[in-house]
């Protein structure tokens, strides 16, 4: 029985594939009723330490999920967790109304209803083979069947792969009116960060193994500023330390942890960077001169 308010808590998380170390002792936690983003490069560690969570691997460090150690009880942890990854596993010899009625037989938690209200948007009929669905219509009947168990925690790899846009955004939106609660989390990775920036309330980078931020939405909007520094303040700028400077268009455009947000609007006009722009300025280090000039 979980008693902590955070459904998953992640303290000294290594993992080590042959000579190869992919996570590095991280720390992070997962409080009810959030929505958290972890976003790093492709070989930084995401699947690794999602595999973690879902119980899929051993590793080293203390890993709990909804109470339970995953590795040794992923059948009952799995009981309250739903999980879609970028790619969509189902058995493509049924009909799409058996792979329902075989889910209600083998998941508790599961709710027909709301999987039939689902796939209401979709062109999906239900007397159909499976194999011959499109893989845009195999990506919502997946989505359309994980999202219908009443689960505490649901992670989502890449969860709209192979989806275009208008289904995309019309997911997102339903995860957060239809789906989200004060007592069930949601663990998404993805690199289509702008797409999911509205409805992230915590977020956290990893780079090689190692966790660059993590930090909610609210505490991000304060600690970071973007500034369209004018050209008569480009060098004094530059004494304050920008973790990210670049020039577009001939504009020179920095990114500051921890400046003070009158000091910052000394310099020019103030903005909140994107998660993309932060992403870029924490995950793609480069010199703070490079393409910036006075």
């Amino acid at each position: 029985m979980q008693t902590s308010e955070n459904i998953v808590e992640v303290k000294g998380l290594s993992k080590k594939f042959g000579s190869t170390q992919v996570l590095h002792a991280i720390d992070f936690a997962i409080p009810r009723g959030r929505i958290y983003g972890l976003i790093g490069h492709n070989g930084a560690g995401k699947t690794t330490a999602i595999n973690t969570i879902l119980g899929l691997t051993d590793y080293e460090g203390s890993v709990s999920v909804l109470g339970h150690e995953p590795f040794a009880n992923r059948a009952e942890m799995m009981r309250d967790i739903a999980f879609i990854s970028d790619v969509a596993s189902l058995p493509r010899f049924l009909k799409v109304y058996q792979l329902l009625d075989l889910m209600v037989g083998v998941h508790p938690n599961f709710q027909l209803e709301k999987a039939l209200d689902m796939l209401k948007d979709t062109d999906i009929r239900s007397s159909v083979k499976i194999k011959s669905l499109s893989k845009g219509m195999l990506a919502q009947l997946h989505l359309a069947v994980v999202m219908a168990i009443d689960a505490k925690l649901l992670v989502l790899d890449e969860p709209t792969l192979g989806l275009d846009i208008t289904f995309r955004k019309k997911f997102y939106r339903r995860l957060v009116e239809d789906y989200m609660s004060e007592d069930r989390s949601i663990l998404i990775t993805t690199h289509q960060v702008d797409e999911i920036e509205f409805l992230l309330t915590d977020l956290m980078f990893l780079r090689d193994g190692n966790v660059v931020l993590d930090a909610s939405m609210e505490d991000i909007g304060k600690r970071f500023t973007q500034v369209l520094v004018a050209p008569e303040n480009v060098d004094a700028a530059k004494a304050e330390k920008p973790i990210f400077a670049t020039k577009q268009l001939g504009q020179n455009i920095m990114i500051f942890d921890g400046l003070d947000r009158e000091a910052a609007e000394a310099l020019g006009a103030v903005s909140n960077p994107s998660v993309s722009d932060l992403f870029v300025a924490l995950m793609e280090r480069q010199p703070t001169s490079a393409g910036v000039s006075s």
